[in-house]
C-alpha cells in the first residue's frame, strides 16, 4: 500500500483559505481524504490546518468553514483572530537581535538572510489566544492529537532552528501552543514559551519544511505552498515586494523537493498560480479577500490536477 504524507506550508489567513480550495480540490478530484495521509506536516497557518485533520476535522468541515464563517468543529475566525489586515502596533524593540547576528557572514552556524532579518522585525502584540481555543475545541487541552505523526514547525527565536512539535526528539509540547508558536509572525505575534525556549513562525525559515519527511522514506508526498508560484506573473506596487519574497521561498523549497526526491518519494507540489495571485493580492492577511481566494483556488487545484494528470496512486 502506498504511504503517503501531506504538508501545508505557510501563507496567513489567504495561504489558509487557499490551502482549504486546495484540499477540496484533492479529494474530489483524486477521491483521498487528508485525514488519512501517513504524515502531516504544518507550518504557520498550515500548522493550524494539519491540527485540524489531524484531530478529525474533515476537509467537508473546512469547507463550510472557509465558505460560511466559523462552525461548531472550526470554532475560528481567521481574519478576527489575526486582527485584520494590519498587526496592532509592536513594541518599539527587535524581536531577536541573536537572531539577526546569526545571519553575519562570519558566523559558524549562519542562517539565511531571510531567517536573520526576521529578528530585526519589533515583538508583536497580538494575541494568540484564539488559535489555542479552536485547538482546544477538537483536542482536549494540553494534549496532543490522536493521529499517529502530525508535525507542527516552528522556529527557535534564537538561533533559527526548524523545530517540528510532535515529531520523534522534538520538546514535548501541547498541540494549542505548537500551533501558536508556529503562527508566531514576528512584528505580528509574540514568541511562544516551551520548554524554555521562545519559538516564532517556522515560516521565517522555510515556506513549507517539506524536506524534514524525507527520512520517513514515504512513497508520496503532497505539499500544499501558499508562499511559492511557479507562475508569479508582473507585478506593480506592494506586489513586486511580494514577489520578491516569493522568488526566495520558491528557492527554498525547489531545494526541499530536491531533498525528498533524492530520498526516493514522489513529490506531488501545488501553489497558486497567476489567477490565485490576482486573487490573494499582496497582503496575505487581508480577511475581505479569504473567500475569493478560496473560491479561486478550488477551481485552479482542480484545473492543475486534471491538466497535469497527476494521479495519486
Amino acid at each position: 500500500m502506498t504511504s503517503r504524507g501531506l504538508v501545508i506550508g505557510a501563507g496567513g489567513v489567504l495561504g489558509a483559505a487557499w490551502s482549504v480550495g486546495a484540499l477540496a480540490a484533492l479529494r474530489e478530484h483524486l477521491d483521498w481524504d487528508p485525514r488519512f495521509a501517513r504524515a502531516l506536516v504544518g507550518t504557520s497557518a498550515g500548522g493550524l490546518l494539519v491540527s485540524l485533520l489531524a484531530a478529525g476535522v474533515s476537509v467537508d468541515e473546512l469547507v463550510a468553514w472557509q465558505a460560511d464563517g466559523a462552525q461548531d468543529s472550526v470554532r475560528f475566525e481567521h481574519g478576527v483572530a489575526t486582527g485584520g489586515a494590519l498587526p496592532p502596533v509592536p513594541y518599539p524593540v527587535p524581536g531577536s537581535l541573536g537572531l539577526a547576528a546569526r545571519g553575519l557572514p562570519w558566523r559558524r552556524h549562519r542562517v539565511a538572510p531571510m531567517t536573520a532579518l526576521s529578528g530585526l522585525l519589533p515583538r508583536g502584540r497580538g494575541d494568540l489566544s484564539a488559535f489555542a481555543e479552536a485547538i482546544d475545541a477538537v483536542v482536549p487541552v494540553g494534549q496532543w492529537a490522536p493521529h499517529p505523526a502530525v508535525w507542527v514547525v516552528a522556529c527557535d527565536r534564537v538561533t533559527g532552528e526548524r523545530v517540528a512539535f510532535g515529531a520523534p526528539g522534538a520538546p514535548p509540547a501541547a498541540l494549542r501552543d505548537a500551533v501558536r508558536a508556529s503562527y508566531g509572525v514576528p512584528g505580528w505575534f509574540p514568541a511562544t514559551r516551551i520548554g524554555g525556549r521562545d519559538y516564532v513562525d517556522g515560516g521565517v525559515a522555510s515556506p513549507t519544511s517539506a524536506d524534514l519527511v524525507a527520512p520517513l522514506g514515504l512513497d508520496e508526498v503532497v505539499v500544499l505552498s501558499p508562499m511559492t508560484s511557479a507562475e508569479p506573473g508582473p507585478a506593480r506596487g506592494a506586489a513586486r515586494v511580494e514577489r520578491l519574497l516569493r522568488r526566495a521561498m520558491n528557492h527554498r523549497l525547489d531545494t526541499e523537493v530536491a531533498a525528498l526526491e533524492r530520498a526516493g518519494t514522489r513529490v506531488v507540489r501545488l501553489d497558486p498560480c497567476a489567477e490565485d495571485l490576482a486573487a490573494m493580492g499582496p497582503n496575505l492577511m487581508d480577511p475581505r479577500r479569504r473567500l475569493a481566494t478560496f473560491q479561486t483556488a478550488r477551481r485552479t487545484v482542480a484545473a492543475a490536477l486534471t491538466g497535469n494528470e497527476v494521479v495519486l496512486r
